[in-house]
């Protein structure tokens, strides 16, 4: 049974993880540890949570199409590999131990948030892209959706920074196709818990419910901002995941 407290905290939780998580990914460093605060059973509040940020990354998806800076028949085919690949990392996660990769990723994001922040350039408009799409969806969009669905933290970032160095997308334009991709391999992990039976629906709709207006809100603002607003955000996101990781995987006895 939810208490009204816990609704209105679980809705706020998911509002202000669907605004960030829209903008520059790392929505999961706010719901996660507030469903394992709730959920006795750790498996439940993963589930639970790739439940609820399905709302947030379909109402963002969906604004983004609208506005016109995701173009839905482009990203077919990689929200396709990405579903894919989320299903292959689901699997494999149980088949082998995750530590060593859990210690090496915060140093790969923080690699990535030095790499942006002396490149104030990047994502500020559309260069020419390195890769042709069809090699890009192969490489990133499935390995990236492997990724996910294997381990998670920091896959917007990785997402992100291939649609820019890759495709040669503005952060913009980055971010709402990273977006598409992370909705895919959501959909893929969340069956995988659905099948298993450890999705929480009560606590899930109420926050997924908070997810669809923050979503929405931080798509409004990605499209009417740019990259000047994305940037600053993006960065301390990145930071803080690899900080979290950092914590979590090198330093906590």
């Amino acid at each position: 049974m939810i208490e009204w407290w816990q609704i209105a905290l679980l809705f706020a939780t998911g509002f202000t993880a669907g605004f960030v998580d829209t903008i520059a990914g790392g929505g999961g460093l706010l719901t996660l540890p507030m469903l394992m605060n709730l959920c006795s059973d750790p498996l439940v509040a993963l589930g639970t949570n790739k439940f609820q940020s399905t709302f947030g990354s379909t109402s963002a998806t969906f604004h983004f199409a609208r506005a016109g800076t995701l173009n839905l028949r482009e990203v077919r085919r990689a929200c396709l590999l990405a579903f894919l690949g989320a299903l292959v990392g689901t699997l494999l996660v149980q088949q082998f131990d995750s530590h060593r990769l859990k210690q090496i990723i915060p140093l790969l994001l923080f690699a990535v948030a030095i790499f942006v922040w002396l490149r104030p350039q990047l994502g500020e408009k559309d260069i020419h892209p390195r890769l042709s799409r069809i090699k890009f969806d192969f490489i990133f969009a499935f390995s990236i959706g492997v990724y996910d669905g294997f381990l998670g933290p920091g896959t917007g970032t990785f997402l992100a920074l291939a649609f820019m160095l890759g495709l040669g997308f503005n952060l913009t334009k980055s971010t709402a196709n990273t977006k598409a991709l992370n909705w895919a391999s959501n959909v893929a992990s969340l069956l995988v818990f659905l099948i298993a039976q450890k999705v929480w629906f009560a606590a899930g709709l109420i926050m997924g419910g908070g997810q669809m207006f923050g979503a929405r809100l931080g798509s409004h603002m990605v499209i009417t901002r740019g990259t000047k607003f994305i940037r600053p955000i993006f960065l301390t996101m990145v930071l803080l995941i690899t900080l979290k990781m950092i914590w979590e995987n090198w330093l906590k006895s």
